[in-house]
């Protein structure tokens, strides 16, 4: 009962505080949900339009609530950690599937910036690497770096392809979703 009660607790906090900025929320469950984001269902549809799928709705929503890649700079990495675009994918996994890359080194990560502006690109290289690495493999790259290539299917990176792919049944469920401003989100840590 007490857990219960946390979690009850839990939910209240999250709801109070999404409704205080102004936001409408629907919340699924404890650690997942949903709410507007003015603009979203345009970048939506630029995404789709762009050659995107429903996966890579999920994966960028997931990754950037705007699904915009206006964060810091490779996200505050450098080297093979560096992340671009709105997929927030690192140089490793980019330098080492996309042929346009494979002849660069770590440090040579600054090349993949043009994933920031050029939307096209990015949802190019995203399907490139997945395609080259699969995707049980790309999930654990993408979550965790080389590290994660090598073992990727530790919680963490289970977890987080599972919030993935939650978000990408919540768009599949309702064609509307494709193209509205809902924004899903499910609790998964930053790395």
């Amino acid at each position: 009962m007490k857990k219960f009660l946390k979690c009850i607790m839990m939910i209240a906090v999250v709801i109070v505080t999404i409704l205080e900025s102004g936001a409408s929320i629907n919340v699924l469950a404890a650690d997942r949900g949903s709410y507007q984001v003015s603009g979203l269902g345009a970048r939506k549809q630029a995404i789709l339009n762009a050659g995107g799928n429903t996966l890579d709705l999920a994966i960028a929503m997931l990754e950037t609530e705007n699904m915009q890649a206006n964060y810091t700079y490779g996200d505050g990495k450098t080297g093979d950690a560096a992340n671009f675009g709105i997929f927030k994918q690192n140089w490793f996994m980019i330098r080492h599937a996309v042929s346009e890359y494979k002849s660069c080194t770590a440090s040579q990560y600054s090349w993949a910036d043009v994933l920031n502006s050029n939307l096209s690109w990015d949802i190019k290289c995203l399907h490139t690497c997945q395609n080259y690495y699969g995707l049980s493999k790309w999930f654990g790259g993408h979550r965790n770096g080389e590290t994660g290539l090598n073992n990727y299917n530790t919680t963490d990176i289970n977890n987080y392809k599972n919030a993935v792919y939650w978000i990408k049944s919540q768009i599949d469920s309702n064609s509307n979703y494709k193209t509205d401003n809902t924004c899903f989100w499910v609790s998964v840590p930053a790395i």
